[in-house]
């Protein structure tokens, strides 16, 4: 278990998929995803199953409040490049629909950054996002990663096309 200030991440256990498949579910935070079907039981244990082989390329979490043990989301390093030492940084909190905010997602996310940058020995970090999700804009670039580039028009949604964002952080960059 990583220990922060507010947060916890711990392996995600198979009693946490109903909690975080109703949040993945959910349109409010669905919309964020580069997912966005919904998800059933069956793709919800066929994920758990694929992130827990002993070759998966995914390093995920379940983000737990701090003492009281409360899943408040999930976070992880997705499509692990060891040659190139980089992964795809992937966080949200379900909780109160809480998505990103300043307290829980950011202690959430340095203990992902540690683990990612100080155990794995990743060079980069990664995400793509969306250019209507503003909240992951001021997260992203609160914890000090560089916007990248842009895909114009990649996502449909609520009838208007919307851009991708790659945002980075290396390992030098990190406050």
């Amino acid at each position: 278990m990583l220990t922060g200030k507010h947060t916890s991440l711990r392996a995600i256990e198979k009693n946490d998929l109903p909690q975080l498949m109703e949040w993945r579910n959910n349109p409010e935070l669905r919309k964020y995803f580069r997912e966005s079907r919904e998800i059933n039981s069956f793709n919800q244990i066929k994920w758990f199953e694929s992130i827990n082989d002993v070759n998966s390329l995914h390093k995920m979490f379940s983000i737990v409040e701090t003492g009281s043990n409360q899943l408040l989301g999930a976070c992880g390093l997705c499509y692990l490049d060891w040659m190139n030492r980089s992964a795809d940084f992937s966080i949200y909190l379900g909780h109160k629909e809480l998505y990103i905010d300043d307290v829980y997602a950011i202690d959430a996310a340095k203990l992902l950054q540690n683990y990612g940058f100080n155990v794995l020995n990743l060079h980069r970090l990664w995400a793509e996002i969306y250019s209507m999700d503003e909240p992951k804009k001021i997260f992203f670039k609160s914890l000090n990663f560089k916007l990248d580039g842009e895909l114009r028009q990649t996502y449909w949604h609520n009838g208007a096309w919307h851009n991708s964002l790659f945002y980075s952080l290396l390992e030098s960059e990190v406050l």
